[in-house]
């Protein structure tokens, strides 16, 4: 009998601001088959799209380049392909980027693929389409920013299929970017139930990156984990079964253990028996986890159901300004000080009639300034005082901010580092779609 088939998918970053070193070890010496970054969050894309309608050639992650420049040598001397959905808003946009590094980088013959189609804010813009909060998108109005729809694995596996070393991605659904190598590899059917759900599972276990190997983990003296510092990201050991070995580089920090597994198995799951996926309806209820080694993990049983569908879509819309402002207090007297000064803002914006939504009148802090030693036993030595409040215009969030500022010549004594600032807010909203909404394209580009 022919040995069993296995793949090695290694996790890059587990979200946008993530580090790059431990991606650049895995490429070095991971003897990696992909190498997959996860690098989009709801509001991540919400933020991309007004990025892109500021200048139409951005809007896809700003870390794009140095990650990739950071590991497309070593990924293209290991033969490992990379799938990453740091297109954001402008996948074609990101992968052009992608070849002219390859070109600049002498690496001749590098394909990389596009996957669009997600974003279909034109065409559900003034439709009825419901929204988890209440209303409709229609009722949105000219606050609709952005609504991209969870593409599935089949384009990802499309794209491989036709040779690209790169994939570049939009919103695909996270476990989307593991699933779509493992169905490209081992060639599991659109209707391969228990396989995709052993995918799905193989995805969510590894999406977050170095959450699963000890550092969404780690409560010092509950759960301890030694080197954080150096963390080292996972890798996942798949066979053709679905099955996995999750592990990391030996020598990094960290740990792979049943623990930390079982952690992001619940992670962000509402119901086990019913992962919701554009793939698959996954089942996680009958997975076993085992230690099989140090630092390496077995993990099996994941099962499927025939998908919904239906797709979600992430609907980014304007929801006003937030208007912030902080002040620090040290020294005796530092708590009633700061008490009095949210006492005297709160005072004020009442005063001149700042109309707000929604407010906060927060103390914080207790060693920001002078460090623990001096604030221990008694009242605290230091605080820091923040008001914040929403509101509909960019004016009247400026006033929050103002009248904390004000507090450095208007009382109370001793006030210092005031900051503020006012942003708009960019509220996020979910609908569900029928998937023949949604047609995912590719486009090849080669260095």
């Amino acid at each position: 009998m022919a040995p069993m088939r296995q793949i090695r998918i290694g996790a890059g970053a587990g979200f946008a601001g993530d580090r790059i070193e431990p991606a650049v070890e895995l490429a070095e010496r991971g003897r990696l088959d992909y190498l997959v970054f996860e690098c989009l969050a709801e509001r991540t894309i919400a933020l991309a799209q007004m990025a892109r309608l500021a200048d139409p050639a951005a809007g896809y992650d700003g870390l794009l380049e140095r990650r990739m420049r950071a590991v497309l040598p070593a990924c293209r001397r290991a033969g490992t392909r990379i799938v990453s959905n740091m297109g954001a808003a402008n996948p074609l946009a990101a992968a052009q980027k992608v070849r002219d590094i390859a070109r600049d980088l002498g690496l001749a013959g590098l394909k990389v693929a596009a996957v669009t189609g997600d974003d279909i804010v034109d065409r559900l813009r003034g439709t009825d389409a419901a929204l988890d909060e209440g209303g409709t998108v229609a009722g949105l109005g000219n606050r609709l920013i952005s609504a991209n729809a969870y593409v599935g694995a089949g384009p990802i596996a499309e794209a491989l299929a036709a040779g690209a070393d790169v994939v570049i991605t939009g919103r695909a659904a996270d476990p989307s970017l593991f699933l779509g190598p493992l169905v490209h590899e081992f060639g599991w059917r659109a209707d391969d139930w228990d396989s995709l759900g052993k995918g799905v599972l193989v995805g969510h276990l590894l999406e977050c990156a170095g959450q699963i190997t000890g550092g969404y983990f780690a409560d010092p003296g509950v759960k301890d984990v030694a080197g954080l510092a150096r963390l080292g990201f996972p890798i996942g050991e798949v066979a053709e079964t679905g099955d996995l070995v999750v592990t990391k580089l030996d020598g990094t920090g960290g740990a792979v253990t049943p623990a930390t597994v079982k952690e992001q198995l619940l992670y962000e799951i509402e119901n086990p028996a019913r992962y919701f996926q554009p793939d698959v309806v996954a089942d996680f209820t009958g997975v076993s986890v085992s230690a099989v080694g140090p630092d390496r993990v077995a993990v099996s049983g994941g099962t499927g159901a025939p998908r919904t569908g239906l797709l979600k879509v992430s609907v980014g819309y304007g929801d006003g300004f937030i208007g912030e402002g902080q002040m620090s207090y040290a020294g005796p007297g530092a708590v009633e000080r700061g008490r009095l000064a949210l006492a005297i803002v709160r005072e004020r914006l009442a005063l001149t009639a700042v109309p707000m939504e929604e407010t906060r009148f927060d103390l914080i802090g207790v060693d920001a300034l002078h460090g623990a030693e001096i604030a221990q036993g008694g009242a605290p030595y230091e605080v820091r005082i923040r008001v914040a409040g929403r509101t509909g215009t960019a004016e009247a969030a400026a006033a929050i901010g103002a009248e904390v500022e004000a507090l450095y010549t208007n009382g109370p004594a001793g006030g210092g580092g005031s900051w503020k600032a006012v942003r708009q807010v960019v509220a996020i909203a979910s609908a569900l779609v029928p998937e023949h909404l949604v047609v995912p394209q590719l486009t090849l580009f080669e260095a």
